[in-house]
């Protein structure tokens, strides 16, 4: 059975550190889904389809690594796909503590899947779609926090 990883998020924008965490992911999973959420609730930066063309930019060539996108729960997206891994990424200590309460939760309902933490490189601790949010809105130059591969659109 392949070991398939589901790595959720909003990705408005993707960043630097979530590529770090989608190519770190791939040495350790045969497949990993990039799997963009979409919460009516939410307002976001970037339409959901830019969002998901952009990631598909950042990783074009690697058949093991697809973008989708989903609604609901994490865990019903996992079972749809054959998934029993969501991987995040951990920044800080408040990472941690938010998403271990989730993990946890998310074992209850669906039980064996398991929730693994990658641990963010040293250079993108500090690095969150927020401030990459941030710089665009107020004009200045994002390219230092985002994957190469999409500099084009922000020049």
């Amino acid at each position: 059975m392949k070991k398939i990883a589901v790595f959720p998020g909003s990705f408005d924008p993707i960043t630097r550190g979530h590529e770090s965490i989608v190519l770190r992911a791939r040495n350790l999973f045969d497949g990993v889904i990039v799997a963009v959420g979409q919460n009516a609730e939410k307002n976001y930066f970037f339409p959901l389809q830019r969002r998901m063309e952009w990631i598909s930019e950042v990783f074009p060539d690697d058949p093991a690594i697809r973008v989708e996108s989903y609604q609901g729960l994490t865990v019903d997206f996992c079972r749809q796909q054959g998934a029993l891994f969501i991987v995040r990424g951990l920044r800080t200590s408040a990472d941690f503590e938010f998403e271990r309460s989730i993990g946890q939760i998310n074992r209850q309902i669906y039980p064996g899947l398991e929730t693994i933490f990658l641990l963010a490189t040293p250079e993108f601790s500090a690095l969150n779609s927020s401030i990459v949010r941030d710089i665009i809105r107020n004009n200045g130059d994002p390219r230092p926090f985002i994957p190469e591969a999409i500099h084009k659109d922000f020049v």
